[in-house]
């Protein structure tokens, strides 16, 4: 099984093929390690496999490291990444100065191997405890799908994707039937198992990396559907209604069906420069009143 640290990646940029070696074989048995000779390579290397961290140093030839960090940190998908100097210039002066610019850390040369491993290894922990304290602000505490807050970041970056490419964008709204008769015939904690229940299922509809449930609130679950079309898309939801009710969850007091059930209003759209962000959810929710409307347990759907 690959653990967190073992899946870590670690650039090391060096013009000296010697410091090189000494320093990726002294972290491969802890990490995956990268390597680059120069400035170029290692701004190349660094947005092609976006390294937790970089070990670089400070002067090479074609572009010193001051230059290379001022690149990473312009650049919006390197601008996070850690670097560590590690540099013959030893004046206090030299120190503060990289720091200045936004390196995490500075090593000197000649390295001592025990300190180049303990800060790493430093650096990376608290890498690892930033990214689980962002996805914990990310997920939903009961049913451990994507919070509001996360479906919010990724409807505004979906859109605007969506606007980009002309391809279509697709938004369902899903609420469990008779949910507070629910509550209140079994209970709070059933109530919240059943939840769950329905979470789980929505979660594993959302089968590739862009799509996204998340947790609306109360018992209303969000799903979005980014490049998918009306059909794929309510084919998609079709099955998830229907695996819903497949759990058979009683539910005696429903004048829907014996056994717990969801409507779901959905909308598709592809955005032109007309139409504005709130657009599509206020049609899915249009559709989501639609199908209660009808009977309940059912899709309503907008092409």
């Amino acid at each position: 099984m690959i653990t967190v640290v073992e899946s870590q990646k670690v650039l090391v940029a060096d013009d000296d093929a010697v410091n090189r070696e000494v320093l990726g074989d002294l972290l491969k048995p802890e990490y995956t390690v990268l390597l680059a000779r120069n400035g170029a390579q290692t701004l190349e290397r660094a947005a092609r496999h976006l390294p937790d961290l970089i070990l670089l140093d400070v002067l090479m030839p074609d572009m010193d490291g001051y230059e290379v960090l001022r690149r990473l940190r312009a650049d919006p998908q390197t601008e996070h990444i850690s670097v560590i100097f590690i540099s013959g210039l030893n004046r206090p002066e030299d120190e503060a100065n990289g720091l200045k610019m936004g390196a995490s850390d500075y090593i000197v040369k000649p390295f001592n191997p025990t300190v180049v491993m303990a800060r790493v290894a430093l650096h990376l922990q608290v890498l690892r405890q930033r990214r689980m304290l962002e996805r914990l602000a990310n997920i939903d505490g009961l049913t451990e799908l994507a919070n509001r807050r996360r479906f919010d970041e990724m409807y505004t970056l979906e859109w605007q994707r969506a606007r980009r490419s002309g391809r279509p964008l697709s938004l369902a709204l899903l609420d469990i039937d008779a949910f507070k008769q629910y509550n209140d015939r079994y209970g709070h904690p059933a109530g919240d198992r059943a939840l769950r229940s329905v979470a789980r299922v929505a979660g594993a509809a959302m089968r590739r990396p862009a799509d996204l449930a998340a947790r609306y609130g109360g018992e209303e679950l969000v799903l979005l559907m980014p490049e998918t079309d009306a059909a794929d898309a309510r084919r998609m939801i079709g099955q998830l209604r229907e695996t819903v009710a497949s759990l058979a969850i009683p539910h005696e007091t429903s004048n829907v069906a014996p056994v717990l059930t969801v409507s779901v209003g959905g909308a598709t759209l592809v955005p032109n420069s007309g139409e504005q962000q709130p657009e599509l959810f206020e049609a899915a929710d249009a559709q989501l009143y639609l199908a209660k409307q009808a009977g309940r347990n059912r899709i309503a759907w907008r092409p």
